[in-house]
């Protein structure tokens, strides 16, 4: 074992270079401006730039209720394949894995179709406000649903590998023993051991929405990927240092998550 330490410090620095001379070259980008030096203004002026706060507020809203609805979908589903049809397991995988396979494009289409082809066939009927609301600007749910179809794959996986580390089945049996419902069995008994796999899910899942581009724009909405590349045709390097911030909040809520699962788990096994 000792004498893969060389190549496996090797591959380490390897992936190293790859991920953080392009960062490296970014951030040079954003500071070295011909004829003036080094300077920070491309930073110091993100905050001030029309639109930054509300497409930031707009994408966090959208990831928060978008991990809201996901969980609660997924989470007593999962369980309950667990507990009363294993067999179904590979179904359900193939299903929640499909968003992998559809490009998003034909999947924004799609959604396109279904859009156009509501008012004018429901003009008629209460369904009509509905199409309505969901496209509002300020929170379009329509982007909170397609988020969660795209996010499926994502927190399937997780919840799967958090499900296959805890005996489900031996938890639920005790809780129902001492008196608990199904509802508070899950919630008081099961969570509690999935706490690692729900921050991972979540996680996935404000990532995917952060950087999600090809869905909003063709729906004709502006969250923070959004106005990234909008910015970007008329200020280059602000666009690049808000690219790189992201990016480095990105890794620091990966190490916190990481920092804080680790501290969750002799408490989850105790």
């Amino acid at each position: 074992m000792a004498r893969l330490n060389p190549w496996r410090w090797g591959v380490l620095g390897l992936a190293g270079l790859y991920f953080l001379v392009p960062l490296a070259a970014s951030v040079v980008f954003t500071v070295d401006v011909p004829g003036q030096g080094v300077t920070f203004d491309a930073y110091t002026q993100i905050f001030s730039t029309a639109g930054f706060g509300s497409s930031l507020l707009l994408s966090l809203e959208l990831a928060a209720a978008t991990i809201a609805v996901v969980l609660l979908l997924m989470v007593p589903a999962m369980v309950a394949l667990r507990l009363g049809s294993p067999r179904l397991r590979p179904v359900v995988e193939v299903v929640c894995s499909l968003p992998l396979v559809v490009p998003p494009i034909a999947f924004v289409a799609g959604i396109g179709t279904v859009l156009k082809w509501g008012p004018e066939h429901l003009s008629r009927t209460p369904l009509f406000q509905t199409f309505v609301a969901i496209q509002d600007p300020g929170f379009p749910v329509v982007l909170v649903l397609a988020y969660v179809v795209m996010a499926l794959p994502f927190v399937y996986r997780a919840l799967d590998a958090g499900l296959r580390s805890v005996d489900v089945r031996t938890l639920v049996e005790a809780a129902r023993s001492c008196g608990a419902g199904w509802p508070q069995a899950l919630v008081r008994a099961v969570l509690p051991n999935l706490r690692g796999a729900l921050l991972n899910a979540s996680f996935l899942t404000l990532a995917l929405v952060l950087g999600e581009f090809t869905v909003a724009q063709l729906l004709g909405f502006r969250p923070f990927a959004v106005w990234i590349v909008n910015v970007s045709g008329s200020q280059a390097q602000m666009s690049v240092a808000v690219s790189v911030l992201s990016l480095l909040v990105t890794w620091a809520l990966l190490l916190v998550l990481a920092g804080f699962g680790g501290r969750t788990r002799p408490t989850s096994r105790g």
